[in-house]
Order: C-alpha cells, then sequence, then structure tokens
C-alpha cells in the first residue's frame, strides 16, 4: 500500500536535487530536439479519473466527491498498467505522483502509486472547475436551468458557473501547478492525476493554443497524455487521450 497522500503548502526540493549523489535527467541531456533544446524536459503524465456515477449519467462533477465505481476502480488499474508501460525499461524513473485531492484522482493516483512505489502528493491547484449551482446537473439540465447564462459560459472562458468558477479562473490554477512542478521537477517524470479541465488546461499551456482547446479536445475517463515542458524554452505535447489499456 502507497503512503497517505501529502497536502503541497509550498514549494519542495527535486528528488535528489541536494545529495550529491548521481546525475539528474537534466544534467544528462545532450541530444537537441527539433526545436533547439538540449536539456531534459520536465515530463508530465496526464492522467484522468476513472468513471464515477456521475460520469456514468454524464453530468457535471467538480467540487463534488463521489468515489469509483466497480468499474472506475479496474480503469484506474488500467491507467496504471499503461503508466508503468510509457516509462518503459529503458526510460527515466517517476520522480512524483502528484494528484488532485478529490477523492476520485487520488483512487486513481493510489492505484498507480501502488504499481512504481511512489507515494501520493495532492496539490489543491489540481482540483476540477467549481461547477456551482450546476453540480450533478447534465448538460440540458444545466442549459434549462439558466437559458442565457449557459451558452455565454460556454462562449467565453471568463464567465463563471453560478455559485462557480469560470475556465480562465481554473486556467491561472494549473498555471501554478504546471510552474511549480517544473521547478520541484527539473528534467524529470512525473506523473499528474486529475480532471478533464484542468489536463485541458495542462495540454493547452504546451500546446500555447487558445481557449478552443477546452471545448474541441475530447479526453475519455482513465485516459493518459504526455506533455513535455524543456527547461531552456518550448513545450511538445507526445500523447493526447490514450485509452489502449481500456481495451
Amino acid at each position: 500500500m502507497a503512503d497517505a497522500p501529502r497536502i503541497v503548502t509550498g514549494d519542495r526540493p527535486a528528488a535528489g536535487a541536494s545529495d550529491g549523489v548521481g546525475t539528474t535527467p537534466a544534467a544528462r541531456g545532450t541530444t537537441p530536439t527539433w526545436q533547439g533544446q538540449r536539456a531534459a524536459p520536465t515530463r508530465l503524465i496526464l492522467v484522468r479519473h476513472g468513471q464515477t456515477p456521475l460520469s456514468v449519467d454524464r453530468r457535471y462533477s467538480g467540487r463534488g466527491n463521489p468515489d469509483l465505481t466497480e468499474v472506475g476502480r479496474g480503469q484506474a488499474a488500467g491507467a496504471a498498467r499503461r503508466v508503468l508501460a510509457e516509462i518503459g525499461a529503458d526510460r527515466d524513473p517517476i520522480s512524483a505522483i502528484v494528484s488532485s485531492p478529490l477523492s476520485r484522482a487520488r483512487a486513481t493516483a493510489e492505484a498507480i502509486a501502488q504499481q512504481i512505489d511512489v507515494p501520493v502528493t495532492v496539490d489543491e491547484d489540481l482540483t476540477e472547475t467549481d461547477f456551482g449551482a450546476w453540480e450533478g446537473l447534465t448538460f440540458t439540465e444545466a442549459a434549462g436551468r439558466d437559458p442565457q447564462l449557459h451558452p455565454r459560459w460556454l462562449a467565453d472562458i471568463t464567465v463563471p458557473a453560478p455559485d462557480g468558477e469560470s475556465f480562465a479562473d481554473v486556467g491561472h490554477r494549473v498555471e501554478r501547478v504546471k510552474h511549480r512542478l517544473l521547478r520541484q521537477y527539473p528534467g524529470q517524470v512525473v506523473v499528474v492525476v486529475s480532471h478533464v479541465t484542468p489536463i485541458k488546461l495542462l495540454l493547452r499551456e504546451a500546446l500555447q493554443s487558445g481557449p478552443e482547446i477546452l471545448f474541441r479536445l475530447h479526453l475519455d475517463l482513465a485516459s493518459v497524455s504526455v506533455a513535455e515542458f524543456y527547461p531552456d524554452g518550448g513545450s511538445v505535447v507526445r500523447l493526447v487521450n490514450d485509452t489502449s489499456h481500456l481495451r
């Protein structure tokens, strides 16, 4: 069983940064990429949580805290196997598993932690969008409840859900997470277990794309995506919405 999750309250040194032994992955990077970077990137393996009762019915599931279903637990185990395959025998080991505090993400993160023997750290900024009064409603129900606000919310990322937050608000949180991870784990591999919106926004950060990605990119339950961020500038997305481990 993996250690209990730790709540992030501030920056921590990167694993192995001060022990004076060996060489960090960043120090080993010598071959330039197509963009010209020579230093090793921080590699983020982005995992969406498994199925919950709300996701079965396609209901807005933000700050509510449903547990994984039996299917969801199986999906989490599949995601753990996929993460193992992603690092493989010839890749750098995983330095950290960072999870949203919500139980569906933490349970998925724990399934991964049990496979690779790395403790789970909880970061509050990886929490899903606060959907406010729309929490637990379907798309149709939310649109019927607020017929004028709902389409505005879909068209403008600065418009918050009623009594909730906007996608722009989530974006600010996700940007903090990205910078924190790049500082703490330079040139290392980090598993990030979160939800649809934060993962899309991390992919948006890597792609340097517009807000359209929030509405045009689909991410399945327990899917795996990979983004890399270089210390000397640039980023690349290497994988999006892989669900091969669920078939």
